[in-house]
């Protein structure tokens, strides 16, 4: 879709122009010169003292016409970066409603676009924002609808219950662990992760860069007192190294971290079902590490074909039972909505046979098209659920996990999300992962370590956010692990060290 739009100069304000347009259309082009566009949008914005006032008329081929306008007060202390904020949004809610009345569609998440919506309620509560006032703005400002705005004080509520502390939590630090191997690369994937077989030698140099820097992160973070809140293993597939290769990594982290025994909680993501072993369970339980993830992802087997799987159904469901047997008393298991070729059906078998295992936990995601996976270079060949279906088998999924005892315990979006909806973490009573929780509020420092690891460093007291990110590829982190080392640790000398 080809978008003039007439009166913004300012390219401050084409980013949240584009965002919202891809709401609607797959493909939002803006230009701004006149041409061929299919559609013409013009604002007119007028500043003052009080304020900000913005009117705007969408035009169409055929002459029609959609008007919206809005006033928005803003406080005269309110000034730079903070200011510019309230005019984008003001922005936004008016092109937002006049795409609204032109093309039939509501959007629940309103002008939104962000991933972390529920980082917004948290910032507003902390700012003393009565319950009753942040329901009305995320209504009236942001135009969500209401059961989106119930989901995230269900969500909040449930993080507060779990981390009490959380507002406190600054000062503690946790640990993402990057392991950038997998069995085979799945069709809608963007992470870190190159299959495993034929890379035994990238492997070892891996593990070598890897150990080192553990221990240098370790060690900084015991002669700085500094705690650990939580360590998760992730990649790539943690599990597909050996088990004498995990054996020697949890030793490290035993060995080097700071007062293990008293980090609230240690995950391993062992999503593919294919590279769990008893062996390999055996050295999770030898370290005392029972959070662990079992992704199917669907339970239809020409889905797994289709999308890159190279397991059965049957694996899964017998290696959840291997792990449950050997005391995994924390099973985590992942659900993609929209899958290629799944429809309301296919999804509903899904939820049937996830209802034979009960995980204390269950992520329901939804199918994101990202811009480097073979999916979207791919797009005609992986047919995909209309909108309409992908919103039923959410409001499905809802039910399921309501049904099952399941709550709601962290949200977030991505861009290019199919139906514009949202991925949702659910948990069992006291089963919820405080790592999940920690990544998506961004309350504390997340230190990544390993290749592809990204590193997010937050200001104890500002909560100014910083990122930091290791390389992608094996070569490129081998040839350089120390440096990127040294640079995490200067970051967190200036964070943590005062004068």
């Amino acid at each position: 879709m080809k978008i003039y739009i007439k009166g913004i100069d300012d390219e401050r304000f084409h980013r949240p122009l584009r965002l919202i347009g891809n709401l609607f259309f797959e493909e939002t082009e803006l230009c701004f010169t006149e041409g061929d566009a299919t559609l013409e949008a013009e604002f007119f914005i007028e500043e003052n003292n009080d304020g900000v006032s913005i009117k705007g008329f969408l035009r169409t081929e055929d002459g029609e016409e959609f008007v919206a306008s809005k006033d928005q007060q803003i406080a005269s202390h309110i000034e730079g970066k903070d200011h510019l904020r309230q005019v984008k949004n003001t922005l936004s809610y008016v092109y937002l409603t006049m795409l609204q009345d032109y093309t039939g569609m509501t959007q629940k998440w309103g002008i939104l676009t962000g991933i972390r919506p529920t980082k917004l309620y948290h910032k507003k509560r902390q700012e003393g924002m009565p319950e009753r006032e942040i329901h009305r703005m995320f209504k009236e400002e942001y135009l969500l609808a209401d059961e989106k705005i119930q989901l995230m004080k269900q969500i909040v509520e449930r993080q507060l219950q779990v981390i009490p502390d959380i507002d406190s939590l600054s000062n503690e630090v946790s640990i993402y662990i990057g392991i950038p191997f997998c069995p085979t690369k799945c069709a809608y994937c963007t992470f870190p992760a190159y299959a495993i077989n034929g890379r035994q030698g990238s492997v070892t140099s891996f593990l070598g860069g890897l150990h080192y820097e553990m221990k240098e992160i370790g060690r900084w973070l015991k002669e700085k007192g500094i705690k650990i809140t939580t360590v998760y293993y992730g990649g790539g597939t943690p599990t597909s190294i050996t088990a004498e290769e995990m054996d020697m990594l949890y030793e490290e982290m035993s060995e080097t971290f700071p007062n293990v025994e008293n980090i609230r909680e240690i995950t391993v993501e062992a999503g593919r079902p294919d590279t769990i072993t008893k062996e390999k369970l055996d050295v999770l339980n030898k370290w005392k590490i029972d959070r662990i993830s079992i992704n199917p992802q669907s339970y239809i087997q020409d889905t797994l074909k289709a999308i890159g799987r190279h397991h059965t159904v049957e694996e899964t469901i017998e290696k959840f039972h291997l792990a449950r047997t050997m005391g995994m008393n924390n099973i985590n298991m992942d659900l993609i909505i929209g899958l290629p070729g799944e429809g309301v059906k296919e999804f509903d078998y899904t939820l049937s046979e996830s209802a034979k295992l009960m995980p204390e936990s269950l992520t329901v995601h939804t199918l994101s098209f990202k811009r480097a996976s073979e999916m979207t270079k791919n797009k005609h060949k992986y047919k995909v659920a209309s909108r309409e279906e992908i919103s039923t088998m959410m409001d499905h999924a809802v039910t399921w996990t309501n049904d099952h005892g399941y709550a709601p315990y962290y949200l977030y979006r991505q861009k290019n999300i199919l139906g514009n909806l949202e991925n949702v973490g659910y948990a069992l009573k006291g089963q919820d992962s405080i790592y999940n929780i920690m990544i998506m509020e961004e309350q504390q420092t997340i230190i990544g370590i390993g290749c592809g690891a990204a590193s997010k460093f937050v200001h104890p007291e500002t909560m100014k956010i910083t990122h930091f990110a290791n390389p992608k590829d094996p070569k490129s982190y081998n040839d350089g692990f120390k440096h990127y080392t040294d640079e995490k640790i200067k970051i967190l000398e200036e964070l943590f060290i005062k004068e």
